[in-house]
């Protein structure tokens, strides 16, 4: 049991691959001997996706574990070689050569030091020429980056770089699950929305030694990140949206309820009424879908902290809902009554002034409407969330937003000098 549990291997370096037969051996020798230089007990596992080169056999050659992988996709041959992986440190780059396998100390000194995740960052470490096109290194990477940073409230510097360094428990926590280029987002996603302490540190990216084009797809791969970013920031996709929308339609109808009005020489007639009625439905909906977005994201992460999960699943009842909804429609039911009345009253002939409250009026119902409806879906969705979670108990006990998880970059020259230094086995 003892020698059994001594050999198990401190770190697994895993690289995925498809058809690099050409660079595959160089990655594995360079890891292999970094594991020697650095005194660690560590493993090789390569994810292959189908390679029709030799690839697989290559790396069986020279000790590397081969685990086939058959669903397609980066992200995909990333996991199986991960979830394959004995370490408990595990670190992963790619297999064409533009990453530095030799250069894996900084990344375990940081695990060491008590990082669940470390990522590699290629804009501090420094890009040679020609190993990143000048789309992806100035328009890209520092957009989408900057756009998950905010949606995500992690300042991790380059969300895209391919060498990465994390504990095998923190990945069991980040719960990654998307086969395609995203994984390299999901992954930074999951790990601050799990509450995991996030690092970074330089890495230096070299042209690669394919030689063919790479797997990446830019304008594919590129919305798949966007898609992916945009789905799991339910704040920023719904409901930041929503409030302004409420604010404003609810303004507008407010103040043209009764009739035009005119501010200076600014005449705010009834196509602004109608646009204030737009604004207010669309941000009911908005709101609806964010929460019920929120909602789901927090049945996979239970770790979330948001007051709006928490009133939600604690608070609200469906109750509740469906006196707001129908308080709204009958306050609505009451005006179109009251206009119709006149209207007859008028003897069926043209009524000034009745357009403006017959718009308010259709607001005010099928916001009832959308109230009423959307409340047996969230009541639907907290009851299905606590009957999953009722072998988890605290775990919808959230009080408090999220707040961020913690960045320490380790930008020093000296580990600078470590990545470059170990370029030199190249």
């Amino acid at each position: 049991m003892g020698e059994a549990a001594s050999a198990r291997p401190e770190v697994s370096a895993v690289m995925p691959c498809l058809n690099e037969a050409r660079t595959i051996a160089t990655c594995i020798r360079k890891a292999q001997a970094c594991f020697r230089d650095l005194g660690i007990n560590g493993e090789v596992v390569v994810g292959d996706n189908g390679s029709s080169d030799g690839s697989q056999e290559i790396a069986r050659s020279l000790g590397a574990r081969v685990v086939d992988v058959d669903r397609r996709g980066y992200g995909a041959a990333l996991m199986g070689g991960i979830e394959a992986a004995q370490g408990q440190i595990i670190i992963m780059a790619d297999a064409d050569d533009s990453y530095d396998w030799s250069s894996m100390g900084v990344f375990v000194d940081k695990i060491r030091s008590g990082f669940d995740l470390v990522m590699g960052n290629r804009f501090q470490g420094g890009i040679r020429p020609g190993a990143m096109t000048r789309s992806h290194r100035y328009i890209g990477n520092p957009i989408l980056s900057f756009i998950a940073r905010i949606a995500f409230h992690a300042p991790v510097g380059d969300f895209h770089c391919g060498m990465r360094a994390f504990t095998a428990e923190g990945y069991r926590r980040m719960q990654v699950r998307t086969p395609g280029m995203e994984f390299a987002t999901e992954m930074v996603a999951n790990a601050v929305l799990s509450g995991l302490r996030v690092g970074e540190v330089p890495v230096v990216l070299y042209p690669d030694g394919r030689d063919r084009p790479p797997h990446l797809n830019t304008f594919r791969d590129g919305w798949r990140h966007v898609r992916f970013i945009a789905t799991y920031a339910p704040d920023h996709l719904f409901l930041i949206p929503a409030l302004a929308m409420l604010v404003v339609g609810a303004l507008l109808v407010g103040l043209l309820a009764a009739g035009p009005v005119s501010i200076g020489s600014i005449y705010l007639g009834v196509h602004w009424l109608t646009l204030g009625s737009m604004l207010t439905l669309c941000g009911i909906s908005l709101f609806v879908f964010g929460t019920i977005a929120k909602l789901l994201i927090s049945r996979t992460h239970p770790t979330i902290r948001s007051r709006l999960v928490s009133w939600t699943l604690n608070r609200f009842r469906l109750e509740h809902g469906l006196i707001a909804g129908l308080t709204l429609a009958a306050a609505g039911i009451a005006i179109q009554s009251a206009v119709v009345m006149g209207f007859i009253a008028a003897g069926g002939g043209p009524s000034e002034g009745t357009v403006h409250p017959t718009i308010v009026a259709a607001t005010l119902v099928v916001a009832g409407v959308q109230l009423c409806f959307s409340s047996f879906v969230m009541h639907l969705m907290a009851e299905e969330s606590h009957r999953a979670n009722d072998d988890r108990p605290g775990a919808w006990d959230t009080g408090i937003e999220q707040s961020p998880v913690g960045l320490e970059a380790a930008t020093d020259q000296g580990a600078l000098d470590r990545v470059t230094a170990g370029r030199s086995q190249r």
